[in-house]
């Protein structure tokens, strides 16, 4: 270092010192979350077979004779169906996994052998399956390991009818439970625990039950980021427009990443948190601390907190756009005042000051009070922080190390206390349930009641669960964001905005293409879609078939050219030659206008030329009302050009009539300025015989669409998973998934390719679903011509599992209904939701919980918030089966 100003050598040795702890913080983190053991399951044998137990027997013994028995007459050497040979196939090993992956997955899904090669008995079945799964987890343990069974998306492997009707007398059941893990906090769950930290958001106002209130999620911008904004809402003037505004604002991007795939998200394994989001969180972490004490003097400078901006007008000089000190703040302290806060404002340290601030963040980011040694521990650290690199700096990156304990980004279940029952199985208590009950319906700190029943011992039994959760179930000022997430993901209607789409394509179907406009409106109809879901929720009656079939719309202005309809080109030309009209009646009144105040302008100035010495100061005023006139005819023209210029954007859609009353949509808080979500709704009826539930809304086609065109195979196979309960194997690596360009070809003249004899074993499970759905093109507008020809919308129910669902349909509201009446589709749901609830895949020890839940639907009137009290007063979600002994102590 070198010599020179004392105040600088002291920040660059604070500076070396910040880099060092952090170091140090990572190093901890790195070793405290380097792996985490997921509970196994174990049982003897017994003469009775137990679905998950693997045979003992080897390869030849069993494997082998089984592949023998069942495969080799049709994937022998010489001409394999399917040129897949199993007749040298040998034990599992890393070289032949891949085939194995195969094996496994036409044999769960009863594809291999095929009903009518041969006759396979249940258990056989379930055996095999089991023996892979248990070889191809041994084998690839050190290669990356086996995860297909845990995939969500093969959560239906399972035979749906052993879930649900009666299973062989052989087959012996366990009481069932979920292994003891940890589960890493989603990137919504985090974003909104910081939020908490330096944003107040509005108490629930039951006169406008739709906006925006503390306890939900925080909402994505309208350009599809889940960002956290730092005092956006004391910032009462900038200078630029909407981009420089939104460079200027402060803000931090999600950190932790998930996968944005269609479906379920939250599976405990699915997620770490690696070193590189360890740093960004430390660095958010002090940004955040700062703001919590200082508020926008942490990011701002003292001038621009002000009421009255015109007073700082001399130092808002030159071109600041996009740059922190284009913004001004206002004076108002709106954000949480905490024990942070305290600390920092107040001279000096004390540890009784230096406690509250550790005591209060710990319990702000982990949801449960520290304990006497963690609150001692953290304690420590920022008193040795502060003493190192004095109170400002050191408190800050002392409590910074509170935003990496374990349960910070994790939440555990482990089991740890509690005596194992005879099956091996220990019930959740305490904080562990506490919170397990908290998450699985909100995204904040759990309400001072959760709180107070698990501090006094009331959070122990099924039914103090039950308690708590119709309690919180039945209070609508305690938001449960986590409902309306698991319908996002059950639906998969949110992804729309994120379709990059061809330009050229996206402006055939009628829709704007300019700028980013289209995308707008899809994170506008995701919010639409969220609102809908919950007026849903709210009558709480055949939840499930009214998002099916239901005839409302919560929409926006411009969702009336989404919900329209594709004119054909003959009213298209009619719409044209009127508007035509209308433009040309419309300038010719503008030029009209203009033209009187060009003459009545101009003759006012020739008098006042023509009488120079004439008192003129009424004359002067009586000019500039004439400028002023001309000026607004001028811009009055101006209007109706760019007026007439967007509506003939439009004139390939017959827009919808969508009115209705008032209703509000929740939305991000001003975040990109004049460019920022609006809440303001109408509750409106869809036009009759063009749409049908959420399935034919915008949100949801756009979401299974591409660049292109509509995506039926997407469309049906979402429809057989989540509808039908069936199951699609992976596309083997050999196969080009890809169909033919031919632009002037419609998309089912395309899809011929997949009926080829190779492909259409899977094809014919999804394609006939999917298209029905093409009376809608890639936007979501409904039509009824595709390249000028009437669309064909014809599709089938193949192999449903349900002979009365089975069936051709006429077009995707035809389907829609009959799916909505059926009792397997219930079903399917509830498997759903038991594994967005559970975070894992139902096994065949899971089907008592799985029908008591339905039941609990079922016999409610189709009540979610039922379901919901089933499925957490299960014991699927009440117990854990601790890992193997050693494997926990290791890993700490």
């Amino acid at each position: 270092m070198t010599a020179g100003n004392p105040q600088q050598q002291v920040r660059q040795t604070n500076s070396l010192a910040i880099d060092a702890y952090r170091c140090v913080l990572l190093a901890v983190f790195c070793v405290s979350f380097g792996m985490y053991p997921f509970g196994k399951t174990s049982s003897a044998n017994a003469e009775t077979y137990t679905p998950g137990q693997p045979p003992k027997e080897d390869f030849e013994s069993f494997a082998g004779a089984f592949l023998a028995d069942h495969c080799i007459d049709c994937h022998g050497e010489t001409a394999p169906e399917g040129d897949l040979s199993l007749h040298d196939l040998g034990p599992v090993d890393e070289i032949n996994a891949g085939t194995w992956r195969s094996v496994w997955a036409q044999v769960s899904l009863q594809e291999m052998p095929p009903p009518d090669a041969s006759e396979l008995e249940v258990v056989d079945r379930l055996q095999f399956s089991d023996w892979i799964v248990a070889e191809l987890s041994r084998v690839m343990q050190d290669k990356g390991g086996f995860h297909d069974h845990r995939d969500p998306n093969k959560g239906n492997f399972i035979d749906h009818d052993l879930l649900f009707a009666a299973l062989p007398e052989e087959i012996r059941l366990v009481p069932t439970s979920s292994p003891a893990r940890i589960w890493r906090v989603t990137p919504q769950e985090h974003i909104t625990r910081l939020n908490d930290l330096i944003n107040t958001e509005p108490e629930y106002d039951p006169g406008k039950p739709g906006l925006r209130t503390h306890g939900d999620v925080v909402p994505t911008n309208h350009g599809g980021e889940l960002k956290l904004y730092f005092g956006v809402d004391r910032i009462i003037k900038w200078q630029g427009g909407t981009v420089a505004y939104a460079t200027s604002v402060k803000s931090v991007p999600a950190i932790l990443s998930s996968a944005r795939k269609h479906g379920l998200e939250n599976y405990p394994d699915f997620y770490t948190v690696n070193s590189a989001e360890a740093t960004q969180i430390l660095d958010v972490a002090d940004d955040i601390i700062r703001y919590m004490a200082e508020g926008p003097l942490s990011i701002a400078q003292p001038y621009q907190i002000t009421d009255d901006p015109a007073s700082i007008a001399d130092k808002m000089v030159g071109d600041l756009r996009g740059l922190p000190t284009s913004l001004v703040y206002s004076t108002k302290v709106v954000r949480p005042l905490t024990p942070v806060y305290d600390l920092m404002k107040e001279d000096g340290v004390s540890d009784e000051r230096v406690r509250r601030a550790v005591d209060f963040l710990f319990e702000a980011l982990t949801y449960r009070p520290p304990t006497e040694r963690e609150s001692n521990q953290y304690l420590q650290m920022v008193n040795e922080s502060i003493q190192k690199l004095g109170k400002e700096d050191g408190a800050a990156l002392g409590l910074s190390s509170i935003f990496l304990d374990r349960d910070a980004l994790f939440r555990p279940e482990l089991v740890e206390y509690g005596s194992p029952d005879p099956h091996g199985r220990v019930m959740l208590q305490d904080w562990e349930l506490g919170l397990a009950v908290n998450h699985a319906l909100r995204y904040i700190k759990p309400d001072e009641a959760l709180r107070t029943a698990v501090l006094e011992g009331r959070m122990r039994t099924r039914d103090d669960v039950r308690r708590e959760v119709q309690r919180m179930l039945a209070d609508d000022t305690i938001r449960k964001p986590r409902i309306l997430r698991f319908f996002r993901d059950y639906f998969d209607y949110d992804l729309g905005g994120y379709i990059c789409k061809d330009n050229q394509a996206l402006a055939a179907t009628g829709v704007s293409a300019r700028g980013v406009s289209h995308y707008r409106a899809m994170f506008d109809a995701t919010a639409s879609t969220d609102r809908l879901v919950e007026l849903i929720l709210q009558e709480d009656k055949d939840v499930l078939k009214q998002l099916l079939t239901t005839d409302k719309v919560v929409a926006t202005k411009t969702d009336e050219v989404y919900f329209g309809r594709k004119r054909t080109k003959e009213e298209q030309a009619a719409a044209v030659a009127e508007a035509k009209r209308a433009e040309a009646e419309a300038k010719k009144k503008d030029n009209a206008a203009l033209k009187s105040a060009r003459e009545a302008l101009a003759e006012l100035e020739q008098w006042l030329k023509e009488n120079p010495d004439e008192d003129t100061a009424k004359k002067q005023k009586e000019l500039a009302a004439k400028k002023k006139a001309v000026t607004a005819a001028e811009k009055a023209r101006a209007a109706t050009v760019r007026q007439f210029r967007l509506e003939n954007e439009k004139l390939g859609i017959a827009a919808a009539d969508l009115s209705g009353p008032k209703i509000f949509a929740r939305v991000s808080r001003r975040s990109f300025g004049t460019g920022s979500m609006k809440p303001e709704r109408v509750l409106a009826t869809a036009p009759e015989g063009q749409r049908l539930g959420i399935l034919t809304h915008p949100s949801w086609l756009v979401s299974h669409s591409d660049a292109m065109d509509n995506h039926a195979i997407l469309r049906g196979r979402w429809i057989r998973e989540r509808l039908l309960g069936g199951g699609i194997p992976d596309v083997p690596i050999t196969v080009d998934a890809m169909l033919p360009d031919e632009p002037h070809s419609t998309l089912r003249q395309r899809m011929r390719v997949t009926r080829e004899t190779y492909c259409w074993t899977c094809h014919e499970k999804m394609d006939p679903l999917g298209l029905p759905f093409e009376m809608y093109n890639h936007a979501g507008v409904y039509r009824t011509l595709e390249l000028d020809k009437p669309v064909d919308t014809t599709g089938e129910i193949i192999d449903s599992g349900d002979p009365a669902l089975d069936g051709k349909v006429a077009d995707a509201i035809e389907m829609i209904r009959k799916l909505a009446e059926s009792e397997r589709t219930e079903q399917v749901f509830v498997r759903h939701a038991f594994r967005f609830w559970m975070g894992r895949n139902e096994t065949l020890h899971d089907a008592p919980v799985l029908q008591d839940a339905h039941r609990a639907y079922k016999e409610s009137g189709g009540s979610m918030n039922a379901l919901i009290t089933s499925l957490l007063t299960s014991d699927a979600f009440l117990y854990r089966t601790r890992s193997e002994p050693g494997m926990l102590a290791e890993s700490r």
